[in-house]
């Protein structure tokens, strides 16, 4: 704990610039998608929707019939609405979701760093939680979730424009992802994946960036990386979406955000951590968390929002969203016995971090999973969840020495790729009808795949963009950043600790 007394008062005049950069950096983002929003035509829709018949009884029934089944309506919507009880589970969902960036990572990432830098760890969720939302808000639901780039090459890495601030986002369900859930719910559960993604990020970087450039990489980062990503697996036109999209060419599946979430951000914290170089004394003193009592209180919080994570991703209260519960429970379960049984075995002592961080390698590595497999592909996933990113962290990371200071990658980025891959070995169509769709899996080819045992070839392919996208955007942004405002803090205000020269506040006054 340092005393206040001998505190060094940091010259702020730097960091004033590094703001008005970051800041002009967003509003440049903003003023040009205002731009291209005011010059976008509304859709007809509305008014044809307005100008259309009653719908009949039987269509009516007929409605009721795919209300209770989660399935498409075969008339008019009962009253152009939303369903009420998969609007309420999606709405759980949402802060479930929510609740896992903010406390939850908050404090399991918080928990792990010096007592001199946990207030670093809190200001990066929360300024990222807030960045995302503008951006989110302003382009970001737009350019993953819109269509108006259909039939377009561009089509298969962006959705559109059509939803720049919003617009036209309202109660009304959007049909190409949900029959019954408000399109406005649907677009806040998803912004909640793009909060926490960047915010992983920061478990590779934790004690040595400055604040600046945190926010000025997250910005381009969620531009270059993060929409296209969650566009190609998620959106309607997505070049690797092989359950909703007919004309997917790499029919890939991941249900919660193996390759969108994990391995995104796994592989691009190591990609920056290899950028600002180890921290000051790694390797050759000890590094010791603050309070490992904060870390398994996260850990613990990121288990319980992971239920809205993915069981919410079935976006409804229905028999696919009951199955990625149990299969989510099971696979962290094992995940969290293994790790430390691993570390009872091999080092003696089973460490609370050892039971925190194998429930956290469980939960990544089940999320692209969990609404494909049954219960027994869940326990050995979640069984290899505890043994490969185990030993990527406590063997692969000293014996390369780079410094993942929160084992981001160990953890995110290898055990998203054991999922994402593991899913397309143990997918089990009997779970999920969409497997096996007429209308879209039998047409680009996930069907044949899941049912000759070959869909881990696509899982493959998935993998191997979602690296490349990753890494290579990280290395250019990284450098760009770097260019801008500077990467590092000076040694001067590491060695101090980040949360009194960066924030000009401590996190603890004993």
């Amino acid at each position: 704990m340092q005393n206040p007394s001998s505190v060094v008062i940091i010259d702020r005049s730097h960091p004033r610039m590094e703001a008005f950069i970051f800041l002009g950096i967003l509003a440049a983002i903003l003023l040009i998608a205002m731009g291209i929003a005011f010059t976008h035509k509304q859709s007809p829709a509305a008014a044809a929707q307005a100008t259309s018949p009653p719908p009949t009884l039987e269509q009516r029934v007929a409605d009721l019939e795919a209300y209770i089944t989660n399935s498409g309506p075969s008339g008019s919507k009962i009253a152009g609405s939303s369903g009420p009880r998969h609007n309420a589970w999606l709405l759980i969902s949402t802060a479930l979701a929510l609740f896992m960036t903010l406390p939850g990572l908050a404090l399991f990432y918080g928990g792990l760093v010096r007592s001199k830098n946990i207030l670093s760890v809190l200001a990066q969720c929360l300024g990222i939680t807030g960045l995302v939302t503008v951006l989110w808000w302003a382009i970001g639901y737009s350019l993953v979730f819109g269509t108006n780039f259909s039939g377009s090459p561009l089509g298969y890495f962006l959705g559109g424009t059509e939803y720049f601030f919003l617009k036209g986002v309202d109660s009304a369900p959007n049909t190409n992802y949900s029959f019954w859930v408000s399109q406005n719910v649907y677009c806040m559960f998803q912004m909640m994946f793009a909060v926490i993604t960047p915010a992983l990020i920061m478990g590779g970087i934790a004690e040595r960036m400055k604040y600046s450039a945190v926010l000025i990489f997250i910005t381009l980062w969620m531009l270059f990386v993060y929409f296209p990503q969650a566009h190609m697996v998620w959106g309607a036109s997505g070049m690797m979406n092989g359950v909703f999209n007919s004309g997917a060419k790499i029919p890939a599946i991941d249900f919660a955000g193996g390759t969108v979430v994990h391995m995104t951000s796994g592989w691009s914290a190591l990609i920056l951590a290899l950028l600002l170089g180890k921290r000051k004394g790694f390797g050759t003193e000890p590094i010791i968390p603050n309070n490992m009592t904060y870390c398994m209180v996260g850990a613990a919080i990121l288990w319980i929002g992971w239920y809205g994570f993915n069981a919410g991703s079935a976006v409804a209260a229905d028999g696919i969203a009951a199955n990625a519960f149990m299969t989510t429970t099971l696979a962290t379960a094992v995940a969290s016995l293994t790790w430390p049984m691993l570390e009872y075995t091999l080092k003696g002592t089973p460490t609370v971090l050892g039971f925190s961080t194998g429930a956290v390698a469980g939960l990544v590595a089940i999320t692209p999973a969990c609404g494909f497999v049954n219960s027994t592909g869940a326990v050995i996933i979640g069984l290899a969840a505890g043994i490969i990113p185990y030993f990527a962290c406590s063997v692969i990371k000293p014996l390369l020495k780079y410094d993942d200071a929160l084992d981001a990658f160990g953890v995110h980025g290898v055990g998203g790729m054991l999922g994402a891959f593991l899913t397309g070995v143990f997918v089990d169509p009997a779970v999920n009808a969409n497997l096996l769709s007429e209308a879209v899996a039998k047409k680009n080819g996930l069907a044949a795949s899941v049912t000759s045992g070959t869909l881990w070839i696509a899982q493959l392919k998935a993998i191997l963009i979602t690296i490349v996208v990753a890494t290579l955007a990280s290395v250019i942004i990284g450098f760009v950043v770097k260019a801008l405002v500077g990467l590092r803090v000076d040694e001067e205000v590491e060695t101090q600790g980040l949360d009194i020269s960066e924030h000009g506040e401590q996190g603890y006054s004993i």
